[in-house]
């Protein structure tokens, strides 16, 4: 199928020229519309402009080529800085590269069919003879450039120079169009394609054997009936060379850390959505996310959340590492981005915040986020909006795991730790009863003033934190505790994958850490999602990922949960696994619950805290949310004390209809578990003053 052509166009006007950008995930040369070029070096090419960040979906669109599969390697690649060229052509480039089908431009057909010796035939670009794939060379022109234009960087100009895979006689050359490549593997794609080849070297590094690789894929292949491409012949030697090639990968591309941070950011520019090195005056940012991550914020996050796991390692590791996660089906959380930055505030996030919006619109321009949680104060609220236009979200999980695992340290007492636990919930909701929350914080100390071991923690480590705490919950809203569970798991998933003392001299290197994120850690996420798609390698599944608290938490019966709805100070919840034992929940409903499981008393988010969350929030028993009280109370003093200026009065009956709206998404949001649900008599009383007031004014 051959793409439309329009008429002939001069170098000149190419900027003029439409910018195409299909909406399928890949596409090829018959999905754009293509202009032939008059005059010029180019005279008679083919031409057409699409955004530079696809360029790589159309390079998989065109070897995906159904009469003639392909494999397109980089021929000749050049670049130049900005501001290099002062009075740049239009066709002027910033980078250049040119494409070649990997089944030319030699010819070595004759030489394999024994019709001649070769000795006089030489590599029609002088690169040599690319050791190792003769075999393949079947003398194909077919081939195009990529300029992205020195003046309209985000563009690429794609020049193809022959778009027919045909030798200098201009017959076909491989694929089926080829007779003498029938049932031959010049009938497929030269090599086995990126997707498999990714596939292939996670097992590899989640320790599956050679032998069940291959014996995996050959009923893969069984189950859709026999061999249709090349992926489909995969054979040993490719997975001893995908081996190979893991045993003599090294973190260390350089004896130093920076330089060799640069070359892996070089050699993988597709997996790096933002970049800063570090200055003077700039810190380093470096964003990381691989072409199976961004599917899975794709799929994960359409009408879905996305969570941080923010300032992981901070202690230990070089450069504090930042995750983004989506959860999937199981309510597991999945890594869907790494960032890694040498800044400790939130004040430069919206640099790749907005690179990586712009990543994924590229990708599906009708992707939409729902809600971004944040589990730090200073991420930077607006450049997420900005961004993502979105809902925002705060959850606690960092503050709540972090202050009980010091209490079961520091305190000895369980009656203790529970009201300390309570009592320190209070503290970050002290807008509630106390305007300053250093005066909550000073009445808790006083209070335990005979805990001197947390007190010092405490004092230390939060004492300069809460006030930037309690401001932010009064001004977003509060997610529920069910994602905690998920972002719990997570990071101690991480935590033993890092944080092995076996790796403690590789700690203070960013290599490595980028090296181990992107090739183990990434695999056991993918294997995870392998499973749960296909069902195969079952026995090999980590248990963590099916015991996920909120997960387990869903399939607990509600008949099974004891809340006395008049007396909300505890509840219980029968264990399954033994029908005579009950585990009592303190302080339900709320993030800081606490249950006397053994899970919980090792500092962790359990089962039952969420369950009972949940039945909380279904039979609205729950504390109403913090922020939607403080809504309330601005949006009643606003109809009680209405303003004179009618431009003011205007612009508060919008705000109130924008927050009636507010209101219906956060019910949404409540639904899907991940805010607390506010009370039918808080929703309905706001809808209606919000009607009144338009109305009477």
């Amino acid at each position: 199928m051959k793409g439309h052509e329009s008429k002939m166009a001069r170098m000149e006007d190419i900027l003029n020229l439409p910018v195409q950008d299909p909406p399928c995930a890949e596409f090829s040369a018959a999905h754009i519309t293509w202009v032939k070029v008059e005059g010029g070096r180019q005279g008679g090419d083919d031409i057409a402009l699409i955004p530079f960040s696809r360029v790589d979906d159309f390079v998989k669109g065109e070897s995906s080529n159904a009469e003639c599969p392909a494999s397109f390697r980089i021929e000749s690649r050049r670049k130049r800085s900005e501001g290099s060229i002062s009075k740049p052509r239009v066709d002027g480039y910033l980078e250049y590269t040119l494409y070649w089908c990997s089944y030319g431009p030699e010819d070595y057909r004759d030489c394999e069919s024994g019709l001649g010796d070769g000795s006089n035939i030489k590599p029609a670009t002088g690169k040599g003879s690319r050791p190792g794939r003769r075999h393949m060379m079947r003398g194909c022109l077919c081939h195009f450039t990529v300029k992205r234009l020195y003046t309209r960087p985000l563009l690429a100009l794609i020049i193809y120079n022959q778009r027919k895979h045909v030798d200098k006689t201009g017959s076909p050359c491989h694929g089926i169009l080829d007779q003498d490549a029938v049932g031959t593997r010049a009938m497929y794609a030269p090599r086995i394609s990126e997707e498999l080849r990714q596939k292939v070297m996670s097992m590899l590094y989640v320790g599956i054997s050679l032998d069940n690789i291959i014996q995996h894929h050959m009923e893969v292949v069984q189950g859709h009936g026999g061999p249709h491409n090349r992926d489909d012949f995969l054979t040993r030697n490719d997975v001893r060379n995908i081996e190979r090639v893991i045993r003599n990968t090294s973190h260390e591309l350089h004896i130093d850390d920076a330089c060799s941070v640069k070359i892996w950011v070089q050699r993988h520019q597709k997996h790096v959505f933002y970049f800063q090195d570090a200055s003077a005056s700039e810190p380093f940012i470096l964003g990381i996310q691989t072409d199976w991550q961004l599917q899975q914020m794709l799929r994960h996050g359409q009408n879905g959340s996305v969570a941080s796991h923010s300032t992981f390692g901070s202690k230990k590791l070089k450069y504090p590492l930042s995750t983004l996660l989506v959860f999937d089906s199981s309510r597991n959380a999945i890594p869907v981005a790494w960032v890694i930055t040498s800044s400790l505030t939130g004040q430069d996030n919206h640099k790749w915040v907005g690179s990586l919006a712009e990543r994924l619109r590229t990708k599906d321009s009708r992707w939409r986020l729902n809600a971004f949680l944040v589990d730090d104060p200073s991420f930077g609220f607006s450049a997420i909006r900005d961004a993502f236009q979105c809902r925002v979200l705060l959850f606690v999980w960092h503050v709540r795991r972090a202050w009980i695992r010091s209490l079961l340290k520091t305190c000895c007492n369980i009656d203790v730790q529970r009201e300390m636990f309570k009592h320190l919930g209070w503290i970050l909701y002290s807008s509630r009863s106390v305007p300053n929350a250093m005066d909550a914080v000073q009445e808790f100390m006083e209070v335990f003033v005979d805990q001197s071991a947390f007190m010092d923690y405490f004092k230390s480590q939060w004492s300069p934190y809460i006030e930037s705490w309690v401001s932010c919950i009064r001004s977003l809203p509060v997610a529920g505790p069910e994602p905690h569970a998920a972002i719990e798991s997570y990071h101690r998933r991480l935590k033993y994958k890092l944080f092995n003392d076996q790796y403690a001299n590789f700690w203070p290197r960013i290599d490595w850490l980028i090296h181990t994120l992107t090739t183990e850690f990434h695999s056991l996420y993918w294997l995870d999602q392998y499973i749960v798609e296909t069902g195969y390698f079952s026995n090999l599944r980590d248990e963590s990922f099916s015991t996920n608290a909120w997960y387990q938490a869903l399939h607990i019966p509600d008949i099974d949960v004891i809340l006395d709805e008049q007396n909300l100070q505890v509840a219980k919840v029968i264990s399954q696994t033994d029908r005579n034992l009950a585990y009592t929940i303190w302080n339900p409903g709320s993030e800081f619950s606490l249950c006397d499981c053994h899970w919980s008393n090792l500092g962790n988010l359990c089962k039952h805290v969420i369950k009972v969350a949940m039945m909380c929030k279904n039979r609205q028993v729950a504390r109403p949310l913090l922020a939607a009280q403080i809504y309330r109370q601005t949006l009643l003093s606003l109809l009680h004390n209405p303003p004179d200026d009618p431009v003011v009065l205007d612009h508060a009956i919008l705000c109130t209809t924008r927050l009636q709206q507010d209101i219906k998404g956060w019910e949404d949001l409540s639904n899907s578990g991940l805010l607390q649900q506010l009370p039918p008599e808080l929703n309905s009383q706001m809808a209606d003053n919000t009607l009144l007031f338009a109305r009477s004014h």
